[in-house]
């Protein structure tokens, strides 16, 4: 995937943002909306974004009005005008790409995007994370400095860190602002995750979003997470299953499948320049992750690329005893396949004489179960050799490399 800057006039004047498209054609798009003076850079956010992409989605994040890379001042802004804020990044994301069909919010950015999304036709999907069911929550971060507030109309408070404004109308504002009546007119799936733990939002804030919306609707609990999901791991739970639910709602990409790829385009993409991780697209469909182990620099979140190898080994090795045994009515009622590999030096293996230094050895355990004879299981044993992966791994295959340009990736 590539990312690319994207500026947009909002509420207020322009707002920086960033556009992760994926490396294939474009269907639809989602919105991302950061937390209460958070920016667009916070991991949980580049992890959620990235994953979306993964999985053929544009998606857009941005720095809403006065924070971050974005124009403004920050004590100018309220909740409404973060909602506005929203509804402008919509419009220019559907002249650029198209529509957006799935909405993500963590925090005051999830109350910010149920109140967006019940105003966009488009948007099939909402998913938020430690969201408020009240947007006034926010005013407990800085509850001491109310009465100066009211008293001179605005006060310096500092938060997560940094000095910001607060003024009265903001706190009118939120005091104003309302979900339920959003939720009751959201049409589209919504998807509360929170954790039991977190210590800025408490998770009953989750239940009352989860009680006044409408079916469709789910909840997830993100346990042990804090409220940033500052862990890489929480961060990663959190886009996986966002990305995973995200796909029952909205439309199926193109699988990319043609007379030269039958089996449709693997799109392989980093996650981040630092350490291993890959998302995995498979026939625009199946959405798999891959890593290395800690030991060598990854944060293991994935199977390796030889892991995958071996997978593909055992599941086309199953599948090709199962095809057979259906089509000789052999009583086969169970078959696995566990697969190991390693490297061996080439006078250790037989047959492999001609290869030079070490070659890769796959060892095959098969399981056969059921009412078998002798004959049945040496007649299913000897089609496991005969397995379509079997046969490319011990033959030499022909792998055609070629640089393209970084706009769409197509197999070839």
């Amino acid at each position: 995937m590539r990312s690319e800057e994207f500026t947009f006039h909002g509420s207020s004047g322009p707002l920086s943002g960033r556009l992760m498209l994926p490396d294939r054609p474009v269907t639809h798009s989602a919105l991302f909306a950061h937390c209460f003076t958070c920016s667009q850079d916070i991991p949980a956010a580049k992890r959620i974004t990235s994953a979306l992409a993964a999985r053929g989605l544009a998606v857009l994040s941005f720095d809403f009005t006065g924070l971050g890379h974005s124009e403004g001042e920050f004590e100018n802004t309220n909740f409404s005008s973060n909602v506005e804020d929203l509804l402008h990044a919509a419009a220019a994301l559907e002249q650029r790409v198209a529509p957006p069909s799935l909405l993500v919010g963590h925090s005051l950015g999830g109350a910010a995007v149920i109140a967006a999304g019940a105003q966009l036709d488009s948007v099939t999907a909402v998913a938020t994370i430690g969201a408020p069911f009240d947007p006034g929550h926010v005013e407990k971060l800085f509850s001491q400095a109310r009465p100066e507030i009211e008293s001179q109309g605005s006060a310096e408070v500092t938060l997560g860190g940094r000095p910001f404004t607060i003024t009265q109308q903001f706190l009118d504002d939120i005091e104003n602002s309302r979900l339920q009546k959003s939720l009751l007119e959201l049409n589209a799936a919504l998807l509360v995750l929170h954790s039991p733990v977190d210590e800025i939002v408490d998770v009953s804030n989750a239940a009352d979003i989860f009680r006044a919306a409408l079916h469709p609707k789910s909840y997830i609990s993100l346990d042990d997470a804090d409220h940033l999901l500052r862990r890489v791991a929480d961060a990663e739970y959190a886009a996986s299953v966002i990305a995973s639910w995200a796909s029952r709602y909205l439309p199926t990409p193109p699988s990319g499948a043609n007379d030269a790829s039958p089996d449709g385009d693997v799109i392989v993409s980093e996650v981040s320049p630092d350490g291993f991780a890959h998302d995995v697209l498979v026939a625009g469909v199946h959405a798999l992750h891959a890593d290395e182990p800690e030991d060598v620099g990854g944060t293991n979140t994935g199977p390796t690329p030889y892991q995958f190898l071996a997978a593909g080994l055992g599941a086309c090795t199953s599948m090709t005893i199962r095809l057979y045994a259906r089509r000789k009515k052999i009583p086969l009622e169970h078959v696995s396949v566990a697969v190991s590999h390693d490297k061996r030096h080439a006078v250790e293996c037989e047959g492999c004489e001609e290869s030079p230094g070490k070659v890769d050895h796959f060892k095959r355990m098969i399981t056969l179960r059921g009412n078998l004879t002798d004959d049945h299981k040496a007649s299913m044993l000897a089609i496991a050799d005969k397995c379509p992966v079997h046969r490319t791994l011990e033959k030499s295959s022909l792998i055609h490399t070629q640089l393209v340009e970084n706009t769409t990736l197509q197999t070839q």
